[in-house]
């Protein structure tokens, strides 16, 4: 991922993140997906009414879906509104989703999406991981590090 990539996720008034992603799961490799949405989508992913908890990505025919993500129905819909939980389509060239797609086969391996934003264009991305899942001891190690981090900010603050 470059430098610019981060700035634009910086700046988007839209970040939607998977917290329990990087707690499960070592991110072996990032992509930056595009995503097929209807208007009703778009309007409650910018409202910030969209969930990654529990979803997941799959190839089928060449193609790469996310799957288990949650986007509320638009308040402002009518009889045009989306279902809440189904597959969405994310766009990727093929040499990327070949190369996900025999990355997942793997045992161990699969591909989660860690982040929704808005681009400067107004389009939604979302950032996929290709993901090693974590044993419980690497959990606990985790969850150690990050309290001896919490505990070194907290004594430097002090001084």
């Amino acid at each position: 991922m470059n430098k610019q990539g981060q700035d634009i996720r910086k700046k988007s008034p839209v970040q939607i993140r998977n917290k329990k992603a990087s707690f499960e799961y070592y991110f072996v490799d990032t992509y930056t997906a595009g995503m097929v949405l209807t208007g009703t989508e778009i309007k409650s992913i910018r409202a910030g009414k969209a969930s990654l908890v529990d979803s997941y990505c799959v190839v089928e025919k060449g193609e790469i879906w996310v799957r288990g993500m949650n986007i509320s129905p638009y308040f402002y819909g009518s009889f045009s509104n989306h279902e809440a939980k189904g597959d969405r389509k994310l766009l990727l060239n093929k040499r990327e989703i070949r190369r996900l797609e025999e990355a997942s086969k793997d045992v161990g391996y699969t591909i989660v999406p860690t982040l929704i934003f808005i681009d400067e264009h107004g389009r939604a991305k979302m950032d996929i991981a290709l993901a090693k899942g974590k044993k419980e001891f690497d959990k606990r190690q985790t969850l150690k590090e990050k309290e001896d981090r919490r505990e070194m900010d907290k004594a430097m603050k002090h001084y």
